[in-house]
């Protein structure tokens, strides 16, 4: 009965543990975009669009999906 009662303890345990890891990366990744220079945001919001892609061959045509 004891061992029981044990290992829900620290269940509870790794459980505040867990959301405790996963918060402080949050407000980590958080705080790191707050703090971030105007001119890096600039950057970072033309990166995927910089480059022109081209057309996958297994998109279909505009003429072809309006027949």
């Amino acid at each position: 009965m004891f061992q029981r009662l044990i290992l829900q303890d620290s269940a509870a345990l790794y459980t505040i543990a867990a959301f405790s890891v996963a918060a402080s990366i949050f407000v980590a990744v958080a705080w790191r975009a707050v703090r971030m220079r105007q001119s890096q945001v600039d950057r970072l919001g033309r990166l995927p669009f910089e480059t022109a892609t081209p057309a996958s061959p297994h998109e279909p045509d505009s003429k072809s999906a309006a027949d």
